[in-house]
């Protein structure tokens, strides 16, 4: 199997470990990695690496993803998403459009964010959903993040039936939502921070992941499409190691001898369109195509961070 990456359409109920064990099999490789965990409600667009594919995972999961959400206003849970226990329900009949989209663009720009508990942040070396799980009190510490867009694209008034010891149902609001944001934001934390600014609470109730950076939903396949490929005797689908490296970075197109020398872990001469850092490097390609290694500035020179050998499929 080359090296390369596998966007995939992510379906409801498999975690992202789930994934890529279904790879792994697929592909009949081991090393196999994803950027950016999606939760298991969520649906839409993992980026699984294959092989030498991997080392490029680092670099994706900085960068920013677009979200299509659902956010029901009224309702609160342990979770901050419908997979959790309910544990307040307030009506929304007197909240207004215009409550609702100044709260929002509250939300949008450079903020301080709380994480959930329940997420896959680690606390004194465990998962914080473990530790809520096994019922203690988790209280994460705010991070800077940037919603870069947070647009409303309808509204809708719901009535609801009233959930047991959590106040009247009354009626509750939906919102359909897109979300543009930096890595380390979370969905789940923005609906409850809009249900909370709003006093009546909220939670998500649906979200799907459109872009992982440069990489879209409209290349991806659900797994069903890949395993299908697979059974008609092709391999699969998979976005090469060079395509991958292209959309992600600046590109350096090399000489051979700059190609020849960076092969062997040595410095080139820098190509003075940086700064490239070894947290956001430039794509060295040689004469054939290839991708050779990734750059960052050092002075006058550029120095290899990564060097990629020849993709003989694995």
């Amino acid at each position: 199997m080359h090296s390369g990456l596998i966007i995939v359409d992510k379906p409801p109920g498999f975690t992202s470990h789930d994934v890529v064990a279904r790879l792994r099999r697929l592909t009949g490789t081991r090393k196999v990695g994803h950027a950016g965990t999606l939760d298991p409600m969520a649906t839409g667009v993992l980026v699984v690496g294959i092989n030498k594919a991997t080392r490029l995972l680092t670099y994706i999961v900085g960068t920013g993803k677009t979200y299509e959400a659902t956010i029901r206003l009224g309702r609160s849970t342990v979770t901050d998403d419908a997979e959790g226990e309910v544990t307040a329900t307030r009506t929304t009949a007197a909240l207004t459009d215009a409550a609702i989209r100044a709260s929002v663009g509250a939300l949008t720009g450079e903020i301080s964010q709380v994480p959930s508990s329940v997420s896959a942040i680690k606390v004194n070396g465990e998962r914080a959903y473990a530790r809520v799980r096994s019922g203690e009190e988790v209280i994460l510490a705010s991070r800077p993040v940037t919603v870069h867009t947070f647009e409303i694209n309808g509204i809708r008034r719901v009535p609801a039936a009233p959930v047991a010891g959590t106040g009247d149902g009354g009626q509750l609001t939906d919102l359909d939502v897109t979300v543009e944001c930096s890595s380390g934001t979370y969905i789940r934390a923005l609906a409850r921070d809009l249900g909370a600014g709003l006093g009546v609470g909220g939670h998500l109730t649906a979200l799907r992941r459109t872009r992982v950076g440069p990489y879209s939903v409209d290349q991806a396949r659900t797994l069903e499409q890949l395993e299908d490929g697979v059974q008609s005797g092709g391999e699969v689908q998979i976005l090469d190691l060079a395509g991958a490296a292209r959309a992600l970075m600046p590109v350096r197109e090399l000489t051979d001898e700059e190609a020849s020398e960076l092969s062997f872990g040595r410095r080139i001469v820098c190509s003075g369109d940086g700064p490239h850092t070894a947290e956001k490097p430039a794509a060295a390609f040689g004469p054939d195509g290839a991708l050779v290694a990734l750059l960052a500035d050092a002075g006058s020179y550029a120095r290899p961070v990564l060097v990629f050998s020849p993709d003989l499929g694995a």
